[in-house]
């Protein structure tokens, strides 16, 4: 269950985020990784108030976007991705990860379990917002087969893609896909994670906005 601070964000709702105490840690490392995905059904998605451990993740692939008055980096990680925005003192970390995974529950915002479809909104101190809307979905094989071979022929230069290894119970890999559009007010980030043995896809689509 999500803490009492963030059970207000649930469901649709919106909250406002207003601790004005600085980040002055860095959430910044990286290590790289080839793994295989964790099951679809172990998968939560979650915002924090506050940087994250970059030793909480094994990060496969990564980008940082500087624009105008914010900065961002975005990970694809081996059971899901990560991305970490900041803005004038103010960090938000939205997590797609595995729920056996020991994520902290300190000014946790949003967590959810990776089912269905969910949209959700944030509003932060000083005018900024974050909105956020993502599905899981399990299809037919020769549907999830064709869309995870359109995904790999779709990245572009804003993008960023990995294909991970094989369970060794289907002989390709997951692949994860996340394209990065940013302008001076706002980021927009579109996450694609394909899970073979469950035939399932998990798509989610965050907006960062400042004033």
């Amino acid at each position: 269950m999500c803490p009492d601070a963030a059970r207000a964000c649930l469901c649709g709702t919106k909250r406002r985020v207003d601790d004005t105490t600085p980040d002055r840690s860095s959430p910044w490392g990286n290590s790289t990784v080839l793994t295989v995905r964790p099951k679809v059904a172990e998968l939560v998605f979650q915002l924090y108030g506050r940087p994250l451990h970059p030793e909480l993740f094994k990060v496969c692939k990564t980008r940082t976007v500087r624009r105008g008055q914010y900065e961002a980096r975005v990970d694809i990680t081996t059971a899901g991705h990560v991305v970490s925005w900041r803005y004038q003192g103010l960090t938000l970390t939205e997590v797609a990860t595995s729920a056996h995974f020991p994520m902290p529950e300190k000014r946790r915002l949003l967590s959810y379990r990776l089912k269905g479809e969910r949209h959700d909104q944030v509003n932060c101190r000083g005018g900024a917002n974050y909105q956020v809307s993502f599905q899981l979905e399990q299809v037919d094989p020769s549907v999830f087969w064709g869309y995870q071979q359109d995904l790999f022929g779709d990245v572009d230069a804003e993008g960023l893609m990995f294909r991970f290894d094989s369970s060794g119970r289907i002989a390709l890999g997951a692949l994860s896909y996340i394209h990065i559009e940013s302008r001076a007010r706002s980021l927009q980030v579109q996450a694609f994670h394909t899970f073979p043995d469950d035939h399932a896809i998990v798509k989610s689509q965050s907006r960062f906005e400042v004033p």
